[in-house]
């Protein structure tokens, strides 16, 4: 049996998380939450991405977003490919990262438990999409978005952690650009 999530409707707002490879926790430096970022407005201004909500925590990414070309599925795609090979880029020209050949092992390790893989495997393949229907639903998945980093316990309100878009609901769009689609509030 094919553990490929879908989606079914081209057109629906998905909520999506997706997980690095043995959940390494990468992003803990700058760097790889601005190519993360970075790869979000670049996917906003090119490739039809809408975005509603994002939280991007330590080894894991978790959005509500619509293709306004009806591709979710090739647009996902896209973003998680050229994410993995830019944050594999980063680490290996950070000087600072003294993680360095530990990750990069992680992901060689990870890319020879694919056939279909020829080095690094960065990205869980799997996407975990799930069509919002109604209001109640999206702000109930908002809300664990938001949630997620106070109940990781890296901050106490949801506001405080930078790489959020409950940020974005307090009017603060400093690290990214996110729709509004009018049921947001």
């Amino acid at each position: 049996m094919s553990r490929k999530y879908k989606f079914h409707n081209k057109s629906g707002l998905y909520f999506v998380s997706f997980a690095i490879v043995y959940w390494v926790d990468v992003f803990t430096r700058e760097c790889y939450f601005k190519v993360l970022a970075d790869s979000i407005s670049y996917c906003r201004k090119a490739k039809g991405m809408e975005l509603y909500a994002y939280c991007f925590m330590s080894n894991h990414v978790h959005f509500i977003f619509r293709s306004s070309e009806d591709k979710p599925m090739e647009l996902l795609r896209d973003y998680k490919k050229f994410t993995a090979n830019k944050i594999i880029e980063t680490i290996e020209n950070n000087s600072k990262e003294s993680r360095k050949e530990w990750l990069l092992s992680m992901f060689i390790k990870a890319g020879k438990e694919r056939s279909n893989v020829t080095k690094y495997q960065f990205w869980q393949h799997n996407n975990h999409p799930i069509e919002l229907w109604s209001t109640d639903v999206i702000k109930r998945y908002i809300n664990y978005i938001h949630n997620n980093p106070v109940k990781a316990g890296f901050v106490v309100n949801p506001t405080d952690w930078k790489y959020s878009s409950a940020r974005n609901f307090q009017g603060d769009h400093s690290v990214l650009e996110i729709d509004d689609a009018g049921f947001i509030g």
